[in-house]
């Protein structure tokens, strides 16, 4: 078996021994400044044999130490992933002269550089200075005006994952805007689903793992679904319905920190290990929605698997009816999106771990947790 110095020295190799030895060296070697002492082969062997001594509970919490050592400071980020999680922005609302609802938003790129994992920091270029951008959230048929303007440092785009017209598409061309100009971009919300947007200038790759994606959720009009008109209510936002569900949107991501083309860190809404360090409290009565994004660059797929309960799956949320029926893991491409619907009603209050079934992606920061508990949660706010 090779020793510890014959492993390669890769950026992601030492980002996950720093979180296996823990503390001050897993910055120091997440920086790529390795110690190369004797004594740090017995470190790891130390570690591993302290997970054994352990107390089950925090064995649980880390994964058997499968997490980064340390907070991020989310003020100076200027954005909490939990505060993501039901952070809907449904634009300013009025009302079109055919009675339509016009929902206006303002968007502006700018760069920002924000921490990812504790003592890792990025040089982000950000949707209204957060990653992901803000979800928005519109009904099906809503009138949807978006105002971007570019604060950035590069040329940017948003193109929208859905029905449009090509001049609005938000590609070169079609509402490239440079550094200190301002396009406006303007459709009809169609089809109701999950969606998301992104920058779309070249190179494509690089302003889309930089960090200018987010969620972009259009609600069913029950009106025009009848057949099922109780489903689409209960995805509404707002509506009597939906506040029976506990509703959040996850963004896989990651994080290309020395720009090798290969992401050395992985997340949910851009921290790792936010919800496996501050499990997502959920009430067990009532079902939980999840809105489920991938925009992983560097990696052909990303994946969430749920331990101990099933789930339904909604492919792209474009129909009332799941397109897969009692899974505990999908698998999305990049760009692919669905909506999972899960019940705990049954299960005993505890820590339910999901994470992506890519075991590498889990260690190195895309690892969370549901702690299910009895009546302690109310309805996700509005906007």
């Amino acid at each position: 078996m090779p020793s510890w110095f014959e492993y390669p020295t890769t950026r992601r190799f030492l980002l996950g021994a720093g979180a296996l030895l823990g503390g001050s060296s897993a910055v120091r070697l997440a920086l790529g400044q390795a110690s190369t002492s004797p004594a740090a082969p017995q470190a790891a062997a130390d570690s591993e044999q302290h997970a054994g001594h352990q107390t089950s509970e925090d064995a649980h919490n880390t994964h058997d130490g499968m997490t980064t050592v340390g907070e991020v400071d989310y003020e100076r980020n200027g954005f909490d992933p939990h505060d993501i999680l039901t952070d809907w922005d449904t634009g300013t609302a009025s009302r079109l002269p055919d009675g339509r609802t016009l929902r206006e938003f303002d968007i502006i790129a700018e760069d920002k550089e924000i921490e990812i994992a504790p003592g890792i920091f990025f040089p982000a270029w950000t949707y209204n200075g957060r990653v992901p951008g803000p979800t928005l959230r519109v009904g099906e048929g809503d009138r949807v005006r978006v105002r971007f303007r570019n604060f950035g440092s590069h040329p940017h785009t948003i193109h929208f994952h859905g029905i449009h017209a090509a001049r609005m598409d938000g590609v070169p061309g079609a509402g490239n805007v440079l550094p200190g100009g301002e396009f406006t971009y303007e459709f009809d919300a169609f089809p109701f689903g999950c969606h998301l947007y992104h920058c779309h200038s070249v190179p494509l790759k690089r302003h889309i793992h930089k960090g200018l994606y987010g969620a972009f959720i259009i609600d069913p009009d029950p009106a025009r679904h009848l057949e099922l008109a109780d489903v689409a209510r209960s995805r509404v936002l707002g509506s009597p319905e939906n506040a029976l569900w506990q509703e959040f949107v996850l963004v896989m991501n990651g994080f290309d920190t020395n720009f090798d083309d290969e992401n050395e860190i992985y997340a949910v809404n851009s921290i790792a290990h936010a919800y496996s360090k501050r499990p997502i409290v959920v009430d067990r009565a009532r079902p939980i929605r999840l809105y489920l994004i991938n925009i992983t660059e560097f990696d052909p797929i990303n994946s969430l698997h749920l331990h101990a309960n099933f789930f339904d799956y909604f492919d792209h949320g474009t129909t009332l009816t799941p397109t897969l029926k009692t899974v505990d893991t999908i698998m999305q491409c990049q760009g692919q999106r669905g909506i999972a619907e899960i019940s705990f009603r049954d299960h005993e209050p505890g820590l339910y771990m999901f994470h992506a079934h890519q075991s590498e992606f889990a260690e190195l920061g895309w690892m969370s947790l549901f702690d299910v508990q009895d009546g302690t949660t109310k309805p996700a706010r509005e906007g």
